[in-house]
């Protein structure tokens, strides 16, 4: 499992997984013991994890939320967190101060500090596969579809080179479409 197949719903309390699209929404399965499924459909707002950031003072004003997760999960690896989501504001913020030093005050709001707490212990109950180094994350797929089909050529760069072929085709049959008109 991947950030990419993560998600939160708006008024829905927990983390979800996006199994597949359907006509009227997308199947998730909830990140929990039951592994409800259901369809969200196109009234739910749905936020992939991978898309959110924490906003910050420096460098390019925010940091993407795999980028926290993984920080928190190098300084607290195999302990336990030393607040909860219902830990007072100080305390939050204090522990968002040692993860994240220039955070943006004023933008990131304690209930954003909250959601990543509880984010971070659902997720965590995965194991470390989920909270690696975003960069490391492509080198893990690599892997495991190296693993599973005996190729890398069964990943998803051999899409790329399909779509050319049928380019060249199209672009054929234009200009046979276009010395005919001249003609005319």
């Amino acid at each position: 499992m991947q950030f990419r197949e993560i998600a939160a719903i708006s008024g829905k309390p927990g983390l979800y997984r996006i199994l597949k699209p359907t006509q009227g929404g997308v199947i998730m399965e909830a990140l929990d013991e039951k592994k409800a499924r259901f369809v969200a459909g196109a009234t739910s707002k749905v936020s992939m994890l991978s898309e959110i950031s924490m906003f910050t003072y420096g460098g390019e004003g925010s940091v993407p939320l795999p980028e926290v997760m993984y920080q928190v999960h190098e300084q607290f690896a195999g302990k336990a967190l030393p607040v909860t989501a219902k830990s007072d504001g100080a305390d939050l913020e204090d522990f968002f101060s040692s993860i994240l030093p220039d955070w943006d005050k004023e933008r990131v709001y304690t209930s954003d500090i909250k959601k990543l707490v509880s984010w971070y212990g659902i997720l965590a109950q995965f194991g470390t596969a989920v909270l690696v180094k975003p960069m490391e994350e492509k080198a893990i797929e690599q892997k495991v579809a190296i693993e599973t089909t005996g190729s890398l050529k069964a990943t998803s760069e051999t899409t790329p080179e399909a779509k050319p072929a049928k380019k060249a085709k199209v672009a054929k049959t234009e200009t046979a479409e276009t010395s005919i008109e001249p003609t005319a």
